[in-house]
């Protein structure tokens, strides 16, 4: 904290500056070196870096699984890796692309709203070209999609949006549906202009050609998940994911395990002189066992039921009759799913 100079100091310092014994320059105020950065208020960040950072995550999942689909689909070599996520205006992103291009709208159910997938068109066409039997090279010409075209790229596209629900599934159950195909960007006016989106850019290259697809999500889309979108949610919901998976299939496998089932009358402690004395023909008195009461079931070697026997057929039969408490809860532990019931 500066100290404050006292009257007798100020007074001294003015008879100093009149005087002329020092310069009024020496008491000029140092220059602020702190950084400033500027704000817009016009266009807040609705996104933290985070929040980036998770939707980075999620579309490098997108990318792999596309890159997969669509290599076998065109029966070429297909890479598609994120270039980078940004946070813009729904204005700048649509006079950032070009006229025409393939623009996809899709709805984003359950979420309310819609997005927006841009297809460069020397990747459109270069797909188009495969597909229809020929190397995979674009064209130079700018020109709209005819309707042949148009069919053949919804079809694309719709296996896009299914490794989109794919990627985003740790977040939430995703079903993205196309809507409609526009080459206007005009044309595809989903939200405001000043409205807040990230814009996901995708490097794409189909054999020899290279071009951006952008998935753009505006933030009034994808706002009643905005909490979700943390890398300690993502993280969480990989690693309960994985775990009920391989529950699951352990749960699976030990299902066809066979384990003996043994049906105890009684039990009682002998000396070991007793039991090598004993022949065929000797009775074993029960002494804690009463005529008519239930026998224990054990599973392997845990006591789980109380039965009482019978006869099936010829063949000797018990039928469970209850279930023992289990005095420790740790005495037997089952494999459980999420969601489903665990029996003790």
């Amino acid at each position: 904290m500066n100290e404050v100079l006292s009257q007798d100091e100020i007074d001294q310092l003015l008879m100093a500056i009149s005087s002329g014994d020092t310069e009024t320059e020496d008491f000029k105020p140092v220059n602020d070196t702190r950084k400033i950065k500027i704000y817009d208020f016009k266009r807040p960040d609705k996104f933290s870096k985070e929040q980036i950072r998770t939707v980075s995550i999620m579309h490098e999942t997108f990318a792999r699984l596309t890159t997969t689909s669509l290599s076998a689909q065109l029966r070429s070599l297909v890479h598609v890796h994120v270039a980078s996520v940004d946070q813009l205006t729904y204005e700048e992103f649509i006079r950032s692309i070009p006229t025409p291009t393939t623009l996809a709208v899709i709805n984003m159910d359950p979420l309310k709203g819609n997005a927006i997938l841009e297809i460069d068109p020397a990747i459109t066409f270069s797909m188009i070209d495969r597909l229809f039997g020929g190397t995979g090279q674009g064209t130079k010409v700018q020109r709209d999609l005819t309707d042949i075209e148009q069919s053949v790229m919804e079809g694309i596209i719709v296996r896009i949006l299914a490794n989109m629900r794919e990627a985003w599934t740790q977040v939430i159950d995703l079903r993205p549906r196309l809507g409609q195909i526009e080459t206007n960007p005009q044309f595809a006016q989903i939200v405001p202009p000043s409205e807040m989106v990230v814009l996901v850019t995708l490097e794409t290259k189909v054999g020899d050609e290279e071009g951006m697809m952008n998935f753009c999500i505006p933030y009034i889309t994808i706002e009643p998940i905005i909490s979700k979108l943390s890398s300690q949610f993502w993280f969480s919901s990989v690693r309960r994911s994985s775990t009920t998976q391989y529950l699951g299939v352990l749960k699976e496998k030990l299902s066809l395990v066979d384990m003996d089932v043994v049906a105890e009358i009684g039990s009682i402690n002998l000396p070991i002189r007793d039991v090598l004395g004993l022949r065929t023909g000797d009775i074993v008195r029960l002494s804690n066992v009463r005529v008519g009461d239930p026998l224990t079931l054990s599973v392997g070697n845990k006591k789980k039921f109380l039965c009482q026997p019978g006869v099936i057929g010829k063949k000797m039969a018990v039928q469970v009759i209850g279930k023992i408490k289990q005095a420790e809860t740790e005495e037997f532990e089952e494999l459980s799913v999420e969601g489903d019931e665990s029996y003790e």
